[in-house]
């Protein structure tokens, strides 16, 4: 078997490339040999900053033989009085096979002629040849280039290409213009610790010749090498580095042969925030900082950064490092120290000169709406007095550090640096909190507010960037979402179950968009509102809580607006109904009750009754009973009223639950007993009082869910 190798060796890629063309190149070139019907025993895909390169073992010489069928013309046409015609003769001529050759076989369409015609396998030095150019040109990514006078694009100019099947250079050429990128042997090494050419014999000497030049070609390996190397130096300083998982796979991209360097700053800026500390070492350096221990806040006056030069010169990589940094943090106290000389209020009405939105005005407009919202939130939520003191305060405040020069700089800072402000400005520490919490959570997965302050500014500050961006009719669609409205409204329903607010979403809406917009005529704002949190709840209650689909539904109403209303009105009881259907399911309690209370739903919808109708007092009546099993019924519904009514009261489902499992027997008795009835009679008194008699069971079931939506 034979080893392929591929080495496209460039300048120096984008860090974020690399990770995504090793992904790619995974997906298209095994897409590429499966076609073909090639299995080999390895893929490796390998990137530095300075190549991209794969390198294929166990393939064969040649691709195996194998046979293809070609549908040709109806039988009625290839054949006239048991002779070939014209175009059975062409049809063979064509596919290069005899007349002989033909089966004739039946199809939806008649007969059909049918030839299996055998294919050569090709040399696999062939398809590669075929497929190089196809694999390069066939990653995509961010900010492509030409260069010189050719129309080749890719992230960064290709200097080299190194093609070899075991030991023969594949005649690969990509041609740019005037010039031509020509496959070879030769590759290059680091650039500092050896700059010269080396010339591979083989493609299976690959990775032992990478070693041999001072490129570690595999990320993963250079990713471990960094980590041993970064804690080891934290070590030595008596001290802890905080490897980011994020910054670590960005400088496993950067370097080809990396060598972890200690370096220092002056003591005098660990008196900066440690947010801002470590933002400028992480974000803008590259660098990890080193705090106390594992546990602790403190930072220490040293940092780690990763270099791709010569490890004998690694003293005078951290003077210069160091030089940078000390540079930066002396900016970062300048700001620090000039933010902090106002108080933080007096930023508030510097906001006017922020644009939010061009038709909804500054961000300054955007902190009175938000104060507005706040409003709303506080009286449905019957905040007391100092508790809604504290919202709007930390609501007037919240946007207010946007305007500072420690956040113009470091615009990851906002709400960090509006914290420290604030009680730097001797603001309540509810307030400087609510303000760092009222930004969270900011992504899937991140922390969630948990001072009321937090919460609360947090979700009025997202209810008035979606009330008013909805407002003109700027809907997020696909994945255009330029304000994260979808983000926006997970936070919203994400902080609501965490924080256990009684939140009735469909009020709060109503109130707010008249209170924010009271001169406007947008009648059909909330309801598209209502449709667009109501997709986010479905989301999140499949994929973040683990509902089934069908389960979803149910507690939604499955096309039925009215249930979906009561279900948003009540945001709380929907998690709670959602998370207890998953329970019974998995329990197998619900299985207990399906069939009977699934069955009456589904009939139920043919009969008028009134979906809130649960006693069957007065609406069901025992003198047009024909059956026992009909008497059984009515009697079971009568019994568990109070029951249900508790828990619509309680919200304690498990008690509804064994109530309709009791009942169960006596409903299937009415179905399919000795004594059953026939629903749909033909006297309509009769039908539309056994219709009424299973719209009292389905409105019991609708209390937890509906029904109809549940597929078991």
């Amino acid at each position: 078997m034979s080893t392929f190798l591929l080495e496209v060796g460039t300048e120096e890629l984008p860090a974020d490339f690399i990770a995504s063309a090793m992904s790619q190149w995974r997906s298209l070139i095994g897409q590429s040999l499966a076609d073909e019907l090639l299995t080999p025993t390895t893929i490796e895909v390998y990137g530095t900053p300075r190549r991209l390169s794969v390198l294929i073992q166990g393939l064969p010489q040649q691709q195996p033989d194998r046979e293809e069928e070609v549908k040709g013309p109806p039988a009625k046409a290839a054949f006239k009085d048991q002779k070939p015609t014209k175009a059975a003769e062409g049809f063979a001529r064509k596919q290069g096979v005899n007349v002989e050759d033909f089966q004739i076989r039946p199809t939806e369409k008649g007969d059909f002629v049918f030839i299996r015609k055998p294919i050569p396998g090709r040399l696999l030095s062939e398809l590669l040849t075929q497929w190089v150019p196809q694999w390069i040109s066939g990653l995509q990514g961010r900010r492509f280039m030409r260069w010189g006078d050719g129309q080749i694009r890719f992230p960064r100019p290709i200097r080299w290409l190194v093609a070899l099947f075991d030991q023969e250079v594949l005649p690969i050429v990509l041609e740019n213009g005037s010039t031509q990128i020509v496959g070879d042997r030769l590759s290059y090494g680091h650039r500092v610790l050896h700059p010269q050419p080396v010339s591979l014999d083989q493609a299976s000497d690959y990775l032992q010749a990478m070693e041999s030049i001072f490129i570690q070609v595999d990320p993963q390996k250079r990713q471990e090498t960094i980590k041993a190397q970064v804690k080891a130096c934290a070590e030595k300083l008596g001290g802890y580095a905080r490897i980011s998982p994020d910054l670590l796979e960005e400088v496993t991209n950067l370097v080809e042969y990396p060598t972890a360097v200690t370096g220092k700053f002056d003591r005098e800026f660990l008196q900066l925030p440690t947010e801002v500390t470590t933002m400028e070492m992480e974000s803008h350096q590259r660098y990890f900082p080193v705090f106390k221990s594992e546990t602790s806040a403190e930072l220490l006056p040293y940092f780690i950064t990763v270099s791709n030069g010569d490890p004998a010169k690694s003293d005078l990589i951290a003077q210069g490092n160091g030089r940078v940094i000390r540079a930066r943090l002396a900016d970062g106290q300048f700001f620090y120290q000039a933010d902090l000389a106002k108080p933080l209020e007096s930023y508030v009405e510097k906001l006017e000169t922020v644009t939010f939105q061009e038709k909804l005005g500054s961000v300054r407009d955007k902190v009175e709406r938000i104060r507005t919202c706040v409003r709303v939130l506080a009286e449905q939520l019957q905040l007391g007095e100092s508790e809604r003191e504290l919202c709007d305060r930390t609501a007037l405040l919240c946007k207010a550090d946007l305007v500072t020069q420690m956040v113009y700089e470091f615009p990851e800072l906002q709400g960090v640096m509006g914290e420290k402000y604030a009680l730097g400005s001797g603001e309540q520490e509810a307030v400087a909190t609510g303000i760092v919490e009222h930004y969270l959570p900011k992504g899937a997965g991140d922390s969630l507010p948990q001072s009321l302050v937090g919460q609360v500014v947090g979700i009025g500050d997202r209810l008035d960037s979606l009330i008013s961006i909805f407002s003109l009719g700027m809907i997020p669609t696909g994945s255009s979402d330029p304000f994260a409205l979808r983000r926006a409204a997970n936070a919203i329903i994400s902080v609501t179950w965490d924080a256990n607010f009684p939140l009735d979403l469909h009020q709060l809406l109503v109130d707010s968009v008249a209170s924010c917009w009271p001169n406007r005529d947008l009648p059909d704002l909330v309801p598209t509102l209502e449709d667009f949190f109501e997709q986010r709840i479905r989301t999140q209650l499949q994929e973040d809580k683990g509902i089934d689909y069908d389960l979803v539904n149910a507690v939604l109403g499955e096309n039925d607006p009215e249930y979906a209303s009561r279900s948003l009105a009540d945001l709380l009881d929907l998690l709670k109904r959602a998370l207890f259907l998953q329970e019974i399911r998995t329990s197998g309690k619900l299985d207990e009750i399906y069939p009977t209370v699934n069955r009456s739903t589904r009939l139920a919808v043919k009969g008028s009754l009134d979906k809130e109708q649960l006693d069957p007092v007065g609406v069901v009546k025992p003198e047009l009973f024909e059956q026992a099993s009909e008497q059984a019924f009515y009697d079971a519904m009568v019994k568990i009223v109070s029951q249900t009514q508790r828990c619509q009261e309680t919200r304690n489902y498990q008690d509804l639950v064994d109530a309709l499992a009791e009942i169960a027997p006596t409903v299937s008795r009415f179905f399919d007993g000795e004594d059953s009835v026939l629903v749909m009679a033909e006297d309509p008194k009769i039908q539309s009082n056994r219709l009424n008699l299973l719209g009292i069971l389905r409105n019991h079931g609708r209390v937890l869910a509906d029904f109809g939506a549940i597929v078991n």
